[in-house]
């Protein structure tokens, strides 16, 4: 894991992000940057890919419940908000913690140490280089940069590769999303994950890979898909 962990903090109450700045500065190699307005914020979460991002929920021109939901899943998000009826919903979109307003610089640093124990599990988890699958009555370790993409059947889930035949493995879709990156391996439709270094190149509505396979983009899918393979 980098000595630097990278941050962004968004709240557009100027006092908030005095705050968090204030408390960043004690936080051994946290590097903040600030943004009242939200929109300016996402686009810098997604530019910049920050290890941990400060998100207030209640904002006036959106909130921060829906700036979330368009973040890639391996960035840390710490709720802070003055609202505690928002809690279980945050929860829900998987954040780290719930900073409810005003907290003192304990509770920041509590939240801090489990988004960096977040990071350091990810870090490992990343660092493997292969998966392994149930096919059968067997276990096969597959690289993960032989994988194309991965289909869902019925009850099951096909792994193409570029140097192999398929193999299908018992489990849906969703649990072999769960275990890889979600930037390295992107949710392109209810059907698909694809590797994202196999892309040779897309639209909004299909996508080709290194294979010239050609795959459907789900429209559901299809702004994520955009933002993360247009990095």
């Amino acid at each position: 894991m980098s000595n630097i962990i990278n941050c962004i903090a968004i709240d557009d109450e100027p006092l908030a992000l005095e705050v968090i700045s204030k408390f960043c500065a004690r936080m051994d190699g946290f590097a903040l940057k600030t943004y009242s307005d939200p929109e300016e914020g996402l686009a810098a979460i997604l530019a910049e890919k920050p290890d941990i991002v400060f998100l207030d929920i209640e904002m006036e021109t959106v909130t921060g419940l829906t700036i979330a939901r368009q973040l890639p899943n391996d960035i840390c998000i710490i709720f802070t908000t003055a609202y505690l009826n928002y809690a279980l919903e945050g929860f829900n979109l998987d954040a780290v913690d719930y900073l409810h307003k005003p907290f003192a610089f304990s509770r920041f640093q509590a939240a801090c140490a489990k988004a960096l124990r977040r990071i350091e599990f990810n870090v490992k988890n990343s660092a493997s280089q292969t998966i392994i699958v149930k096919q059968e009555y067997n276990n096969v370790s597959i690289a993960l940069d032989d994988i194309l993409y991965i289909e869902a059947m019925e009850g099951y889930s096909r792994i193409h590769r570029v140097k192999d035949k398929p193999v299908l493995s018992r489990g849906v879709l969703k649990s072999f999303g769960d275990r890889l990156s979600p930037t390295e391996f992107i949710r392109t439709h209810r059907s698909y994950i694809v590797a994202a270094s196999k892309v040779k190149n897309f639209n909004k509505h299909t996508l080709t890979l290194v294979n010239g396979t050609v795959l459907p983009i789900g429209r559901q899918y299809s702004e994520k898909v955009v933002q993360l393979l247009g990095q």
